[in-house]
């Protein structure tokens, strides 16, 4: 940084005077500024900045040219010392005193999270913008926790910030290690879009070391599906969860989309039979799957459903809520000893429906709507049972070559 002082000819005032300029250059970009003040041309000494002679206007102006130095100065220390990024907009600001506007994280995220609300529908799914209110709620009660403080500047928000966020939703919110990742995530969205903005210097997420641990994944044995299949419920409403459920086991799809499935949904295949064509909420990914036995018999079964009827739906099916409830007393009922959930069914689909019985896992990730393997791979355990038959073929061609080698000998 350089401080000059000099006077304008081109701005000379009706009676001659010359007003003096403060000339500050940061990295070779100058701010000037008047300092209101005039002087006589040939008073003012160009090579040292200042007003000739001693008079009382001389000692008066200089006296003041020298107060406007030593601000320079110290605003620049100031800023040094705050750890303020130092270039000419924000040096002028600082030295006029110009606050610059303060972005607060809740703000923001408050309105990431409206913004997000009123695309429900089209953009976002419902439980997709409660997840990041929960979050929301969880970073505000952080904040008066860690800070006493309603909200923050986004500039505070560094790598310690949010190792402090995770360890506090480890230890005081008793959160898991996935549901921490998942929710340091969401929060990271809002902090990515601050980075981008050019709001946050760098992304403090970069050295952020959390990472999702694979978990062992609920499912129901082909036994367990039969033992659904040829129960008699008394209840009809049990019934019609039973029959929801396995319509999802036998096409791998999730709640939301078995609850927006009309007759439109249904098409003639490349194959010439009925298959169920969508496209998955979560994702918009296109899904195809031929429908198995099964799955047409429930729909048969419900054809003509007031439900189905009146609000042009394929399926009766209930709230997700009431869903997962039912399916608790359904697995009681059934001495299934499982902590069955809708979702459930995707992975049993995956698994004991279609890769169990030799269905490649590129066409199971086709039917469920993913976009790539690995995704597919977190929902399809493949089965003990599924390795033994493939090893048996490997099994016996070794075993006619060993065969082979003891006619040789």
């Amino acid at each position: 940084m350089s401080i000059l002082f000099y006077v304008k000819s081109s701005k000379a005032s009706k009676k001659g005077l010359l007003p003096i300029y403060q000339r500050i250059t940061i990295n070779g970009t100058r701010i000037e500024l008047s300092t209101s003040k005039f002087v006589e041309k040939l008073k003012w000494n160009t090579v040292v900045g200042k007003i000739k002679g001693n008079s009382e206007e001389a000692r008066l102006i200089n006296s003041y040219l020298d107060v406007l130095l030593a601000k320079a100065y110290e605003t620049e220390k100031w800023m040094v010392n705050n750890n303020e990024e130092i270039n000419a907009q924000t040096y002028k600001n600082k030295f006029l005193g110009i606050e610059e506007k303060q972005r607060q994280l809740i703000l923001i995220f408050e309105d990431h999270n409206k913004r997000m609300k009123e695309l429900i529908g089209s953009n976002y799914a419902n439980n997709t913008y409660k997840k990041y209110e929960t979050t929301l709620s969880h970073v505000k009660e952080f904040l008066k926790s860690q800070y006493n403080l309603n909200d923050i500047s986004i500039k505070r928000v560094d790598i310690a910030f949010i190792n402090d966020f995770d360890f506090f939703l480890r230890n005081t919110k008793k959160c898991n290690n996935n549901s921490t990742i998942k929710y340091i995530r969401n929060f990271g969205k809002i902090i990515k879009q601050c980075y981008v903005n050019g709001w946050l210097e760098r992304d403090p997420l970069l050295n952020y070391k959390g990472k999702v641990k694979e978990i062992e994944r609920v499912y129901l044995t082909q036994d367990e599906i039969e033992l659904l299949l040829n129960k008699e419920f008394k209840i009809k409403r049990l019934e019609l969860v039973r029959d929801m459920f396995l319509f999802s086991c036998f096409t791998g799809l999730a709640y939301i989309d078995v609850y927006n499935l009309t007759n439109s949904n249904i098409i003639i295949g490349i194959d010439g039979e009925k298959w169920i064509s969508t496209k998955r909420q979560k994702t918009e990914s296109p899904s195809r799957i031929p429908i198995l036995p099964v799955s047409q018999m429930i729909i048969d079964k419900y054809e003509n459903h007031p439900q189905c009827k009146n609000e042009v739906k394929l399926l009766p099916i209930l709230s997700n809520q009431k869903m997962n409830a039912y399916l608790k007393e359904l697995a009681d009922i059934c001495e299934i000893d499982k902590e069955l959930t809708f979702h459930i069914a995707r992975h049993i689909f995956a698994t004991t429906v279609t890769l169990t019985n030799g269905i490649p896992i590129e066409s199971v990730s086709k039917m469920l709507g993913h976009r790539n393997l690995r995704t597919t791979q977190h929902y399809a355990k493949i089965l003990d049972r599924k390795v033994s038959e493939d090893m048996q073929i490997l099994k016996d061609i070794y075993l006619c070559t060993k065969q082979n080698l003891k006619l040789k000998t």
